[in-house]
């Protein structure tokens, strides 16, 4: 297929707000690699290591969110990601010290959480989509990627965070000066959300994972209320490798140990950097955060090719495929359920995929009946979209049609 070259304006995002992140330079939103950027229907959100500008697509102003970071241990923005739920939408800013943040679109903090001791690579959220290619509905989750650590929050109790904290402050909007006054202590002084914690690196540290769903038990098992999920990461040592996570913490070894050693190392090394840049009025002191023991993670299967290393993992809306990039410009298609390349694609080095569902019976005639019609599950097909920048284009590939390429589109 010939290449097509066209653009659309989809919206304006010019701001004041983003003089901070470089805005005017050349090539400050696409060469600047601590640039995040997470979008949303409405609105894009732009942070670097110290801020975040919120902005919609008409060009109005902008929101700043300026996260309280520590100084001491040179801690800085390293993720973010929006938290939809039905009708309410917060942001979630990971750190490099491993600690969740959740703020309002107006910068208010909502949360405050110590995930683990390391620094969060990728926030990834499943809110309540219901996916066109099948016909259950998605399980809501927070899932946060670490160096050989995978975390989940469930999305209820996440969404039930946020309307607790909209309904408080809305019953107390009478005392707005107060509010204000003690939003970040409020922040951090909440309850700490219940989560699991699982260590996957028995085959080297993870570059990017995803929790891909709900799996079996596995043989032999003696059958209990506890769900299990799969998990797909990928790193330098293995491009490819699949784990079993289970909710129970009780019987995992490793996890016992490194839930004392890790935490015992990192307190004793902020201890010490604390006493040598303490100053001579002491602050005050806060509970010191605690992370809780890993649970049972058991190895499914992995694929070690050296010298090729994994690189990005994306995740289709059902969970049951990943488009996995390497370094040695090749994409694999994974299938996520029976843990087995089903496509590989090569020549696309520095590439970014993106799965989507795209209406392909658009011209489908209406019943006489009706005037209107509308689309069902079988209009609808999963395609991949690649961005491939050394070539100057963005392949579409419908995945439901013995993966035939249907468009590529070129740019400049």
């Amino acid at each position: 297929m010939s290449r097509r070259s066209h653009t659309r304006e989809l919206g304006c995002i010019a701001c004041k707000e983003l003089d901070e992140l470089g805005a005017g330079k050349e090539g400050w939103l696409v060469d600047n690699p601590n640039l995040l950027c997470a979008l949303d229907t409405q609105s894009i959100a732009l942070a670097n290591k110290f801020l975040v500008v919120i902005t919609g697509w008409d060009g109005g102003p902008g929101f700043k969110i300026r996260p309280e970071l520590s100084p001491i241990e040179s801690e800085h923005i390293t993720a973010m990601e929006w938290l939809v739920f039905d009708e309410v939408r917060a942001i979630a800013v990971g750190t490099s010290c491993g600690y969740l943040l959740v703020y309002t679109l107006d910068g208010q903090l909502v949360h405050r959480q110590l995930v683990y001791s390391g620094r969060i690579l990728k926030l990834r959220v499943r809110g309540t989509k219901k996916d066109m290619m099948s016909d259950t509905s998605l399980a809501e989750e927070v899932s946060i990627v670490m160096p050989g650590v995978i975390a989940r929050f469930d999305g209820t109790v996440i969404q039930e965070l946020l309307r607790d904290w909209f309904q408080d402050v809305n019953s107390r909007f009478w005392d707005d000066i107060s509010r204000k006054r003690d939003q970040e202590d409020q922040g951090s002084s909440r309850k700490a959300l219940p989560y699991q914690l699982w260590s996957v690196n028995k085959h080297g540290l993870c570059i990017d994972a995803a929790i891909t769903g709900v799996m079996p038990p596995p043989l032999l098992e003696v059958q209990s209320s506890q769900r299990y999920f799969c998990a797909v990461t990928v790193g330098e040592d293995a491009v490819i490798a699949a784990y079993r996570l289970s909710e129970d913490r009780s019987r995992s070894l490793v996890g016992a140990i490194l839930s004392k050693v890790v935490p015992a190392a990192y307190s004793t090394i902020t201890s010490f950097s604390k006493m040598i840049w303490r100053s001579e009025q002491p602050s005050p002191k806060k509970s010191e955060a605690k992370t809780q023991s890993f649970a049972k993670a058991s190895v499914l299967t992995c694929l070690k090719d050296k010298p090729r290393k994994g690189e990005k993992l994306t995740l289709s809306p059902s969970g049951t495929l990943a488009a996995i990039t390497d370094s040695l410009g090749r994409i694999l298609l994974l299938d996520t359920q029976a843990l087995v390349v089903v496509r590989l694609w090569k020549g696309y080095r520095d590439a970014s995929c993106l799965f989507m569902e795209m209406l392909i019976n658009k011209d489908k005639p209406a019943s006489q009946s009706s005037s209107y019609y509308e689309p069902v599950k079988s209009d609808y097909c999963l395609c991949l979209a690649i961005h491939a920048p050394r070539k100057g284009i963005v392949e579409v590939t419908a995945l439901s049609i013995s993966l035939k390429i249907i468009d590529r589109v070129g740019f400049l």
